[in-house]
């Protein structure tokens, strides 16, 4: 049914497009002479029998140039297209293009169905539009335009299938509708096939994006994702291919919904990972080149389009890494180890690192607990201090960094700084060093006790009081303790921090750095003096009297 309405509409395409052409009656064809040529004007008079004067614009018989074509007195054909103040409009360009398309018509009379058209729209009628291409007119029915009719369809280039050639109306008909269906079959026998087949097709690249290339294949376009270009993974095409480009792909799917053909190129090539599997084990020590360096890591080629990933962390035993750039080059030939192989993700992890010298065997080698070096302090934290001594860092804490109370790293060092230490501990098993910087400095305690003993008595001012004692501040900023047991006569309660406080040396512990006081002990001194003091006396007096001297 559809066929016969498509039929009936072409008996009808002649009539529409005569109308085209003859908006009047008197339209035809004749020969004329030029009898006047009115420049100023830019036009010409014609003779075209019966004594009348048709005219002629002079654009119409003008060369590239400008030069005129024709001149008073010469032979020309022209169409009479209607009259101008009773004189006849004519027109030498229609003559012109009806000879076109009779020559057209004459060429292709026994092959017009398989030509397409590629012109413009010139004009629209009642039945449709009138395209031209290369002079030849040609009739495109509104029925068959396949696109919304509007005011500015003219000037829009457009390809049409040939559907009618009548030589006898002297028309041409062209169709989109038929055009479209005919290259949606064709286009749909080229998928088929090539999904069915899995053929291995050459194309031409169209068009190069961020995200792949349009290629074309027997007059489909298929996408090859960059994902499909190499099995290094995701590339750039843009640095690989050139639009224009031939290359060889096949298909991996296509959306019907979509009409959305994927093209690959790397499911063209053998399977690189395959002998990566083969071959290569965790491990494995092997020579790569340096592809790409990102701010994370380090991508190397292993040829063959195996492509590995030299994570930051596996460069080098430097924690203080700041970009890998630091430590390679684009294009630097290095040995790494393979670390992971994953034949279903297709990745590969490899370590420079790994192939070093370990710096902590190295310091072990060197080094010994005890030992005193100079080191540089890398970082600082709220607990202490990290300082790099040989390649290897060792932590430095608050309570080691100095004798001053509530003093910390932080507040005494900045990075950069060069810091003399002692290897407090080397722990091999989880390869970490103890640092130790105050055992280097004087202690106060040990300065204290060179200046004092045991049972001399100090004036102190209370600092802190806690369930089990009192601390007290002596001079030189050195701590001592009073236990609660040393405090009598006096009372806990009633004493207060900032407080001055009297006592005798209990105890000094140098090795410890500790310092004991004791109130209590006071009286015992005093009572020792006294009896010192009596065995010193004269003999005469009474030690009855002597006492009752001391207590006055």
């Amino acid at each position: 049914m559809a066929f016969d309405n498509e039929a009936m509409e072409e008996e009808n395409f002649a009539e529409m497009l005569e109308a085209s052409f003859k908006e009047q009656e008197s339209n035809r064809i004749t020969e004329g002479e030029i009898v006047e040529i009115q420049e100023e004007d830019n036009r010409a008079l014609v003779g075209v029998g019966e004594k009348l004067e048709g005219i002629l614009n002079l654009d119409e018989i003008r060369t590239e140039d400008g030069e005129l074509k024709f001149n008073v007195g010469d032979k020309i054909t022209v169409m009479v297209t209607g009259h101008y103040n009773e004189r006849p409009k004519i027109s030498h360009r229609k003559v012109v293009e009806q000879q076109k398309t009779v020559d057209f018509i004459n060429a292709h009379k026994d092959d017009f169905e398989e030509i397409i058209v590629e012109g413009v729209i010139v004009k629209k009628n009642r039945g449709g539009y009138i395209v031209d291409a290369e002079g030849v007119s040609f009739f495109l029915p509104r029925s068959l335009a396949a696109f919304k009719d509007s005011d500015d369809v003219v000037g829009r280039k457009i390809k049409a299938q040939i559907i009618k050639l009548d030589a006898d109306e002297n028309s041409i008909v062209l169709s989109r509708r038929k055009l479209f269906n005919e290259e949606r079959k064709r286009k749909k026998e080229i998928i088929d096939a090539l999904m069915e087949d899995e053929k291995i097709v050459e194309g031409v690249i169209k068009k190069i994006t961020s995200y792949g290339m349009f290629v074309d294949v027997g007059g489909v376009d298929g996408l090859v994702h960059y994902n499909e270009i190499s099995y290094k993974g995701p590339v750039n095409p843009s640095k690989l291919y050139n639009e224009g480009d031939k290359v060889t792909v096949k298909a991996i799917s296509y959306d019907k919904d979509k009409r959305h053909l994927s093209l690959s190129i790397k499911a063209v090539l053998p399977d690189p990972w395959q002998e990566v599997e083969d071959e290569l084990e965790e491990g494995d020590t092997i020579g790569v080149t340096v592809s790409n360096i990102e701010a994370y890591g380090v991508f190397v080629d292993l040829g063959n389009d195996i492509e590995g990933f030299l994570h930051i962390s596996e460069i080098t035993w430097d924690k203080n890494i700041k970009h890998p750039k630091d430590y390679l080059t684009v294009d630097e030939e290095i040995d790494v180890e393979v670390i992971e192989i994953n034949p279903k993700t297709h990745k590969l992890r490899v370590s420079l690192k790994r192939l070093l010298p370990k710096p902590f065997d190295e310091f072990v080698k060197k080094r010994r607990e005890g030992d005193v070096v100079t080191g540089v302090v890398t970082s600082l934290t709220d607990f202490g201090a990290f300082v790099k001594i040989d390649g290897v860092e060792g932590l430095l804490h608050n309570q080691d960094a100095t004798w001053e109370k509530s003093v910390k790293c932080k507040d005494i060092f900045k990075s950069g700084d060069e810091v003399e230490v002692k290897i407090a501990k080397i722990h091999k098993e989880d390869q970490k060093i103890s640092l130790n910087r105050k055992v280097l400095l004087e202690s106060p305690v040990e300065k204290f006790a060179a200046e004092h003993n045991v049972n001399d008595i100090v004036n102190g001012t209370i600092r802190d009081i806690k369930d089990f004692g009192i601390f007290v501040s002596l001079e030189d900023g050195v701590d001592a303790l009073i236990r609660n047991e040393d405090i009598e006569p006096l009372k806990v309660e009633e004493l207060e921090a900032g407080q001055e406080i009297e006592a005798a040396i209990a105890v000094i512990d140098t090795h410890r750095d500790r310092i004991r006081l004791s109130v209590k002990k006071l009286a015992r001194l005093a009572d020792q003096k006294i009896i010192d003091d009596l065995n010193q006396d004269d003999s005469s007096n009474t030690l009855g009297d002597l006492i009752k001297d001391k207590l006055k």
